[in-house]
């Protein structure tokens, strides 16, 4: 199998090559499905995550999601970064804790938001400062390249506020974040405003608004999808569900992958 130096050389090198698409698969298999297509690293989704334990997002505890990271690692051989949410706990420590745990559990990357779940507010710029300076000094202690994102939260929390989102940004990178990343952004102006203004790679969170295309060229160098592959999932599963329960059963009608892309190199 790949080793996690291995894993965390390549993923740390997809950030100084060409921008890529980084799609967030939902467990193990999902996981398997995206590797089969061709995708060279994947990110997990907290809410996809959460939906597979019939929950919201926001109530997957550390263990869990730790658990969760070492499945969806050890099901492909891509690198895997993890959503850690606001790293499980407001304290600085506890965000650099849940660097360690999945760092333990596989992970070649991780991502720290700044929005307060107990609180229902955004962090202090200050206060998120010093989480991911936590998070960081943790990350790039570790005997192979973590790469760290740091979340403004901003653009879905209800405070679109493009000035103080690249205020947050700036701050995040010079903690020492690798990464930066603002889930929400809707225009390619607003991306190239982000990826202007830091020097850090920026990730983007896809939108159908938005092509990749011209997410590269507003200087975008990493599109994940979030939940959004997990909500299709869930889509095409509601809308066939709805046809069964009226009787139609040409609904069922869609074929497995492939038996491959399931068997490890023993092929079992």
């Amino acid at each position: 199998m790949t080793s996690q130096t291995a894993k965390a050389e390549r993923f740390r090198d997809l950030h100084l090559g060409d921008p890529f698409v980084m799609p967030n698969p939902w467990d193990a298999g999902s996981a398997r499905v995206l590797a089969a297509l061709g995708f060279p690293a994947l990110a997990t989704t907290s809410s996809g995550f959460a939906f597979t334990l019939g929950r919201v997002d926001g109530t997957v505890t550390l263990d869990e999601m730790a658990e969760h990271a070492r499945a969806v690692d050890r099901a492909m051989e891509l690198p895997v970064s993890v959503d850690l949410e606001n790293g499980y706990g407001s304290e600085s420590e506890i965000a650099a804790r849940a660097i360690e745990r999945v760092a333990e559990a596989g992970a070649v990357g991780g991502s720290i938001e700044d929005y307060d779940p107990e609180d229902r507010r955004l962090y202090e710029i200050d206060h998120a400062a010093e989480r991911i300076a936590a998070a960081s000094e943790v990350a790039h202690a570790l005997p192979f390249p973590f790469m760290l994102t740091a979340r403004a939260e901003n653009h879905i929390r209800g405070n679109p506020h493009l000035d103080d989102t690249i205020t947050r940004l700036t701050a995040y990178e010079a903690a020492g974040a690798d990464v930066l990343y603002a889930p929400g952004l809707r225009t390619t102006a607003e991306v190239r405003a982000v990826c202007e203004a830091v020097s850090r790679p920026v990730n983007v969170l896809a939108t159908p608004g938005l092509t990749f295309a011209e997410i590269v060229r507003a200087g975008g160098q990493r599109v994940s999808v979030g939940g959004g592959l997990t909500w299709v999932a869930v889509a095409g599963m509601m809308d066939a569900a709805k046809r069964l329960a009226e009787g139609d059963l040409s609904a069922l009608s869609a074929e497995p992958p492939p038996n491959a892309w399931f068997l490890d190199e023993q092929g079992t």
